[in-house]
């Protein structure tokens, strides 16, 4: 395997803030602002150290707050490509320490409706309530219709992600549980075939994490994690169009199987296989979208994710534990982008091999994952405890 820049760049600090379903003491700036503190002082820096950030449009202001420019600068909406995009600016030497981050509180206040982000906003889509457990419906259902998955196949990935967060100690559904297959179907139904219990949460919170090259890395007080691969698909903007199963592009990919190529580019990539996989720390916006990635990934063909998932393969202590913190349906679902970080986090701890709860025995290889094909977009990120060779 030739070797590749992002392999010379490493996370060597990452937090959590408190989550919360309501944060009463933080808006959306100053949770930002203590995930980067968090995050800046698991690296034993000090914001002076840091010379980029990444954090869409908080980038620019969280410059100013530090007082750590001149710095480099990302847009990109905090999530995988940003991760990505702060990965290459440091191997190609326009900043040596960035940070990644998002945070949000006191957004969701029309408590009699759902979260914003899950309203419909556009033209084409508001006139037919289509609202977020819809879009990801249409796919969940389309693909049992294809291949016979059933609603106990869903239900069991829905209780095995909320155990993990049952048992964690900063979920905040921790304690909710432990969940049967037959609890989730029990739930009332919201958008078939989706029960309650396989959506995803609203919350708040924030999350950061600190990358730097190699060189610095090896004086940092934590293990370094390594980026090995990664890449991101995208068909369009999410929430805005309803999504189809079958709807492609240039090259004849549809939809449902989103996020194959950059699963495929990241594993040539970081030279590795599906087998090298330790913890599959997959974005968990519906109990389906669990089922769909493996497919998707290639961990199994098409067809036969809802199988793939049976048996206790993805608990902790099988062959692919995923999601270990209960993922957004019950660790925390704090906006658009925080969640979407917290999987890397929970990967970093996972190589670091101290996570609070349901740590995956020498686990050495990380898969942290974004997006779904009811918004259009999978993002794949692949971390090692160990630089790459």
């Amino acid at each position: 395997m030739p070797k590749h820049f992002l392999h010379d760049v490493a996370i060597v600090g990452i937090y959590n803030t408190p989550q919360a379903r309501v944060l009463e003491d933080h808006d959306s700036d100053t949770i930002t602002v203590a995930a980067c503190r968090g995050a800046i002082a698991d690296a034993g820096l000090t914001p002076a150290d840091i010379d980029g950030v990444a954090a869409g449009g908080k980038a620019a202001p969280l410059i100013y707050w530090m007082r750590n420019g001149p710095a480099w600068r990302s847009m990109n909406p905090p999530s995988i490509p940003a991760v990505l995009q702060a990965a290459a600016a440091i191997a190609a030497g326009q900043c040596h320490t960035a940070i990644v981050t998002d945070g949000m509180a006191g957004v969701y206040t029309q408590r009699r409706s759902t979260a914003p982000w899950t309203r419909p906003s556009n033209e084409f889509v508001v006139s037919y309530g289509m609202f977020t457990a819809a879009e990801f419906a249409l796919i969940a259902r389309r693909h049992m219709y294809l291949y016979g998955t059933t609603p106990e196949q869903l239900a069991t990935v829905s209780a095995t992600i909320r155990n993990n967060g049952h048992v964690h100690p900063d979920a905040i559904y921790r304690g909710r549980g432990p969940f049967t297959p037959e609890d989730i179907l029990a739930s009332r139904m919201v958008a078939d075939p989706f029960h309650l219990l396989d959506c995803a949460m609203t919350s708040e919170g924030a999350c950061a994490m600190v990358l730097t090259n190699a060189e610095r890395a090896a004086d940092m007080p934590q293990k370094p994690v390594w980026i090995l691969g990664g890449s991101g698909d995208t068909y369009g903007p999410s929430y805005q169009h309803p999504p189809t199963w079958s709807f492609s592009g240039r090259s004849g990919e549809i939809n449902g199987t989103v996020g194959r190529r950059s699963a495929q580019q990241a594993f040539g990539m970081a030279g590795i296989t599906h087998k090298d996989v330790d913890v599959c720390e997959f974005y968990d916006p519906f109990s389906f979208e669990i089922i769909r990635q493996f497919e998707a990934f290639g961990f199994c063909q098409e067809g036969e994710g809802g199988d793939f998932v049976m048996d206790g393969r993805i608990e902790v202590g099988g062959e692919f534990p995923v999601t270990t913190d209960g993922g957004v349906m019950s660790f925390s679902h704090g906006g658009a982008a925080v969640q979407q970080l917290q999987r890397i986090t929970r990967a970093v701890e996972q190589l670091r091999g101290n996570c609070k709860s349901q740590q995956v025995k020498g686990a050495e290889v990380a898969m942290a994952t974004n997006g779904g094909a009811g918004a259009l977009f999978t993002d794949v990120l692949l971390l090692g405890s160990e630089k790459a060779a």
